[in-house]
């Protein structure tokens, strides 16, 4: 069986801070790269609230799902970091938006930093048919 691997790169989120790719679609299936509230218009961090910073990384992970030509729908596993789990019940409430109840399998773990002091982190996989 012949693997095929491709690098979906859009400048609609944030370049990556490191050497990884925004996301790699392979076998049909896509692995997105934990995404900050980075800007990309601006390449600031928008933490002014932790729902604004949770808007910020869902509206990242859109541009690159729609860079791949796919929706939240697809999402079929996320994985949340959040600085405090304190934080949960807020994250979780703007998170639920993005989604048309068709949620996908999910952890949400704290930890003890994360990139730039930001105060959540997600990365998701989708399937690229439904």
């Amino acid at each position: 069986m012949i693997m095929s691997k491709q690098i979906i790169q859009t400048a609609q989120a944030p370049a990556p801070i490191g050497p990884y790719s925004q996301a790699v679609k392979a076998n049909g299936m896509l692995f997105i790269s934990g995404q900050v509230a980075f800007d990309p218009a601006s390449g600031e961090l928008k933490m002014g609230s932790i729902q604004e910073e949770t808007h910020q990384v869902m509206k990242n992970l859109q541009a690159v799902l729609s860079e791949a030509k796919l929706t939240f729908e697809h999402v079929v596993k996320t994985s949340i970091f959040l600085s405090d789990m304190g934080l949960f019940a807020q994250v979780n409430e703007v998170y639920g938006q993005y989604f048309n109840g068709d949620y996908p399998a999910r952890e949400t773990v704290a930890v003890k930093t994360l990139p730039r002091n930001v105060n959540v982190e997600i990365s998701m996989i989708a399937v690229v048919d439904l």
